[in-house]
């Protein structure tokens, strides 16, 4: 019985060895994940459920009242409605934006590699820098928006201090800033679609909205979906352009939920109602991501 029970032990090793391979090699990333990804999550859930003191320490146990506390302020329903208005704007419009730019620039046409380069620059550009550059661009008295204006005798407009214009002000920015990443993506997956395809439609007198249609759009499908998912993602995580354009003003019209979340946590030190913002973020990504993809990974068609 001893023997068979070793053997048996031994076999049972061998099995697995791919199996402790491949734990060896997923080591470091598990390691990674979990101090900076899974122990934040998991710390931010236990602050929600808790009042804490200036250092961000649990005091009082509250259970659920944090969150009850969020679903009757004024101010964070103001900043879901903000920050779903600020999605709207911006993915649609940059996707739409940057395929346009992209089926521009895929076609072979002398000198098109500069336009390339002038479409995708806004990557190089860093968030701050380029919303220091937006925020001359804004200026109601130097800014070249109202000096534009000016020439048509059109009336000024507070780009940033009008809540009216505030939000479109930001999005407009943010637009300008990811257009350039989504044109690479974009215009990586028009050049990866199989010419033989096009030489076939032309052959057959296809017209160019035709190719569009029925070739363009569903071999880019992938790619398109790619983008949107992480477009909608980052459009949720947006702060930085916030933060320098107009720190959540005027009357509260740009402050986003992620900015809300740092003015709760970093300027009014309630690290629970913070903690508790992030979760109903991190459940509205959640769910947005999952509708994403069961409805949009239907019209997606794979080769």
């Amino acid at each position: 019985m001893t023997t068979v029970s070793r053997s048996r032990k031994m076999s049972n090793w061998k099995r697995s060895s791919n199996a402790r391979t491949a734990l060896l090699y997923l080591l470091p990333s598990i390691i990674l994940f979990s101090v900076f990804v899974f122990y934040p999550m998991f710390r931010t859930i236990y602050l929600s459920f808790y009042l804490t003191d200036q250092a961000g320490e649990a005091a009082i146990f509250v259970g659920l009242e944090n969150y009850a506390y969020l679903l009757e302020s004024v101010a964070f329903r103001n900043s879901i409605k903000a920050t779903f208005l600020f999605v709207l704007y911006t993915v649609p419009t940059g996707i739409i934006i940057a395929l346009i730019l992209a089926l521009l620039a895929n076609e072979k046409l002398r000198g098109i590699g500069f336009f390339r380069t002038i479409y995708a620059s806004t990557m190089g550009v860093s968030v701050a820098a380029s919303s220091v550059v937006w925020l001359f661009l804004f200026h109601p008295s130097v800014g070249m928006f109202n000096k534009l204006l000016s020439i048509f005798n059109l009336p000024q407009i507070e780009w940033l201090l009008d809540p009216t214009w505030a939000l479109f002000s930001v999005s407009l920015s943010t637009i300008w800033l990811n257009t350039g990443f989504s044109f690479l993506i974009i215009l990586g997956g028009l050049q990866n679609i199989d010419e033989h395809l096009y030489e076939s439609a032309r052959i057959d007198g296809a017209s160019y909205w035709y190719r569009l249609k029925r070739i363009t759009i569903p071999m880019l499908s992938p790619t398109l979906f790619f983008i949107i998912t992480i477009s909608l993602i980052n459009a949720f995580q947006t702060f930085g352009q916030i933060d320098i354009l107009t720190k959540g003003g005027p009357s509260q019209s740009t402050n986003l939920i992620v900015y809300s979340i740092y003015r709760e946590a970093f300027i009014n030190y309630q690290f629970g109602t913070a903690s508790a913002q992030a979760v109903f973020l991190f459940i509205c990504i959640l769910i947005v991501t999952i509708l994403q993809f069961k409805l949009g990974e239907k019209k997606v068609h794979y080769q």
